[in-house]
């Protein structure tokens, strides 16, 4: 594990530039040295504060002359990123993206945004990782993101939904409680639900247009997904009145993705991210999994040695996996604690994410080769 910690690309155990005490990627202090911390964005990683004149800082363990400030979100304990001291915004790249927040002059309101910042900030991290576009509305006023953090208080408004349209994602603050959030996961009879599940869902709809609609993957899409032009409306209508597809393990990653192709993509792409994410940080752990009962079988041990963000064949990718969430399901089950990963990935569904994964290095090398082709 010390070699990883050495790595500074690597996600979920970060060190301290100061005195190399492992944090989290939300710690705004060191808990050995007591050094302000602040998270990069363009460095995807956090760094010890220098406190300088008027409340800017500067980097300890980097050479720069580039001094920084917190986001203005700062103050509010929701971020903990630092911005270069001439940014034109007050606000950080994952804050930049806010358009509305709840009344945090509500004390459990300012409770719920907390929480809704730090799965958000989690997203955007994995979209800079991921190389992946996007800008936010006052860059492209037509396709930007921007996220609208909204409460039940107007009843003439009706109940405020959580989902996507056209680059606007909204989030009903009440899924940031947890009983809340719990009575809707068994309305809708689903097995797993989390903040950070919505993020990465809703953004699935997101990247629909830009790396699918607009792109020469369509047709392979439909081949996995179906057709995309199927009526969206009457296609939801269906499905909460009559229920999921029959059989719909053996094709779709959960009852839900069987609604529409796009509820599908979107569906799948969250599970992606969930993957990647979360072989990261078992990658920066250096974890290995080995169980005792299995030693003839190599279907549940891994020695996870792969930043998965770098591995170009997925199937890499799934062989740690199952590993990995079985032994997280079984410590979890130790526990007296549901699955980490309730959830089975049949073919059908690793050809799915074997294709988002190809779309999204498509995207990636072709980014690069418009760079050199720009530096020459």
């Amino acid at each position: 594990m010390a070699n990883h910690l050495h790595t500074s690309t690597i996600m979920k155990l970060f060190k301290c530039s100061n005195c190399a005490q492992p944090v989290y990627f939300e710690n705004t202090f060191c808990l050995q040295c007591n050094s302000s911390l602040g998270f990069v964005a363009d460095l995807l990683q956090p760094y010890a504060l220098q406190v300088e004149k008027n409340n800017h800082y500067s980097l300890i363990g980097r050479k720069s002359n580039t001094l920084y400030r917190y986001c203005a979100n700062f103050q509010n304990q929701v971020c903990n990123w630092i911005i270069p001291q001439n940014n034109p915004s007050n606000f950080c790249k994952a804050c930049d993206l806010n358009r509305t927040i709840p009344n945090i002059t509500n004390p459990e309101y300012a409770n719920r945004w907390r929480k809704i910042e730090v799965a958000k900030h989690r997203l955007i991290y994995q979209l800079l990782r991921l190389k992946l576009p996007f800008k936010n509305r006052l860059q492209d006023t037509e396709r930007g993101i921007v996220f609208d953090f909204m409460a039940d208080e107007n009843t003439l408004q009706g109940r405020i939904l959580t989902g996507h349209d056209n680059g606007a994602i909204t989030i009903n603050i009440s899924e940031a409680d947890d009983i809340e959030r719990e009575m809707a996961r068994k309305s809708m009879n689903e097995v797993y639900r989390s903040l950070l599940g919505h993020f990465r869902h809703e953004i699935g709809h997101y990247y629909f247009d830009p790396l699918i609609g607009q792109s020469q993957h369509l047709e392979r899409f439909r081949k996995f997904f179906g057709d995309e032009r199927a009526d969206y409306a009457g296609a939801l209508e269906r499905y909460y009145i009559q229920g999921p597809l029959p059989n719909w393990s053996r094709n779709y990653i959960s009852a839900y993705a069987t609604a529409h192709p796009w509820e599908d993509w979107a569906e799948t792409w969250a599970h992606y991210l969930h993957i990647i994410d979360t072989l990261e940080t078992a990658y920066a752990f250096g974890l290995s999994v080995d169980p005792l009962v299995a030693e003839a079988s190599n279907n549940f041990s891994a020695d996870i040695t792969h930043d998965p963000y770098k591995v170009r064949n997925f199937d890499i990718i799934l062989k740690q996996w199952l590993p990995l969430t079985f032994a997280l399901n079984s410590l979890n089950r130790s526990m007296g604690l549901q699955d980490t990963y309730p959830f089975f990935i049949t073919p059908p569904v690793s050809e799915k994410m074997k294709f988002i994964h190809e779309v999204v290095r498509n995207y990636q090398e072709k980014a690069a080769e418009v760079q050199e082709v720009m530096a020459v």
